[in-house]
């Protein structure tokens, strides 16, 4: 498992059979280069998050709550962070007009609407009429389909509108915003998915936006404003690395040894590491500290290759210094547990206990920290506390079946009442909640 990009399981989210990334830059880049836009939208940057959602397929989404999930393959296929935050701007748009809410009621209404010519159907046939009834019931899954269409493309033209509002309140050039629908533009003639019209469509036709929001932008006083070079490099660093970690074949074609850049040693430096070659992957790192020696990430990537190539010892040092250049983050600060606890070194311990429990204080949703911090109350004898800390990962990882085994051993050896087994008592409570909701699903599949 990667930690500098950590590969969580999305088990409690509606993108539940993919993976999030996680990554302290990754998420940096994401909460700076959002941060005007949610403002923009009369929203609380404090309660929307940007997500990264390890998928090929060049999309994001909003599902529900104020979350908004960007997929691997849109960050890698976009050329500048002016096309991320004009697909960040668009999906705001759905989160500040509830569109998520509204969707679900637009399922319930086409399926209200088809269900109803479902019956009418049914008392044609059985009154004799069984063609005029069939014919009733294809009409009727027609029209529920063409109006839920019809109602999706309505709230992807709200959004568009929204999201091009929002990129003008925050000073912000739409033209990254409209290359980017070039881009969808021409996938889609690559794909044959072009048609004359949208109407059966969830979105409207590239083309169609372009159209639209040019005149808009074209008109804004942001037009011609260039992208904040600072947020720009650090976007180019993002897109490299995630392309060295998620295709090192690419990374080393589209980064030849002769790119000396920041982004090329970034990319090459993950490739190498997820190719298993350490040693050429720390001399990347290191060119990378040579340019800036006191970069957390840089320090971060150089203690990541350390400790996953075996040399836990000698990735301390830097992940240390990683952490307190960071802000103290909670994903690095865990990586610098996990070389603490692998060294096997009782004196490392109570320092690694000290830095996962402060992880886990400031991110409670990962079970990477939570597993390390297991371990350690698990050699220090207080195998209840590591049954709890057992329970917090599975919980995350979607395992109910052991995050209730778990929990269960946790309340027997925790004092009742005390704040460890009241969230032992939670823990359970979710998991049976979730046993019971699978159990339900495999019964009713099981009487179809």
């Amino acid at each position: 498992m990667m930690l500098g990009l950590l590969m969580v399981f999305a088990a409690a989210q509606p993108a539940a059979a993919q993976s999030i990334l996680r990554d302290t830059e990754t998420e940096a880049l994401f909460r700076d280069a959002s941060a005007p836009l949610i403002t923009a939208a009369g929203l609380d940057p404090k309660n929307v998050n940007v997500v990264l959602i390890q998928d090929g397929e060049i999309n994001a989404f909003v599902a529900t709550g104020q979350t908004v999930y960007i997929h691997t393959g849109l960050l890698t296929a976009a050329d500048n962070i002016g096309e991320l935050q004009g697909v960040i701007a668009h999906e705001l748009g759905h989160v500040a007009g509830g569109h998520s809410i509204r969707m679900s009621e637009g399922i319930s209404s086409a399926g209200k609407l088809n269900i109803a010519t479902v019956l009418l159907g049914a008392l044609a046939m059985a009154a004799g009429a069984g063609e005029a009834g069939m014919g009733i019931m294809a009409l009727g899954q027609q029209v529920a389909m063409g109006n839920f269409l019809s109602f999706t493309r309505a709230q992807e033209s709200s959004a568009d509108l929204a999201g091009a509002k929002y990129l003008s309140g925050a000073g912000i050039s739409g033209k990254g915003s409209l290359s980017f629908f070039k881009k969808l533009n021409q996938q889609e003639y690559r794909l044959a998915i072009y048609a004359k019209d949208s109407y059966d469509r969830t979105h409207p036709l590239s083309s169609e936006r372009i159209q639209s929001l040019e005149q808009i932008y074209q008109k804004d006083p942001a037009w011609n404003r260039p992208y904040d070079p600072k947020l720009e490099a650090r976007f180019e660093r993002v897109k490299a690395k995630l392309i060295g970690f998620l295709n090192p074949k690419l990374a080393t074609t589209r980064f030849p040894s002769s790119d000396q850049s920041i982004p090329a040693h970034y990319a090459r430096a993950y490739a190498y590491h997820v190719g298993a070659y350490p040693e050429t992957a720390l001399n990347e790192a290191d060119a990378l500290l040579k340019a800036d020696p006191h970069d957390p990430y840089f320090l971060e990537l150089k203690g990541q290759i350390l400790l996953e190539s075996g040399r836990p010892a000698d990735a301390i040092a830097p992940l240390r210094e990683a952490v307190d250049g960071s802000g103290r983050s909670p994903l690095i600060a865990s990586m610098l547990g996990h070389a603490l606890v692998a060294t096997e070194k009782p004196e490392n311990l109570k320092e690694a206990k000290e830095v996962l429990k402060a992880a886990v204080a400031r991110d409670n949703d990962n079970p990477f920290a939570w597993y390390q911090l297991g371990t350690i109350y698990g050699r220090e004898g207080d195998q209840a506390r590591a049954a709890l800390a057992m329970a917090e990962s599975k919980n995350l990882e979607g395992e109910p079946k052991l995050a209730l085994a778990s929990a269960q051993l946790a309340m027997r050896g925790i004092p009742s009442g005390s704040p460890d087994y009241l969230r032992a008592q939670d823990i359970a409570m979710v998991a049976r909640a979730e046993l019971a909701k699978t159990d339900k699903r495999y019964r009713e599949k099981k009487t179809k």
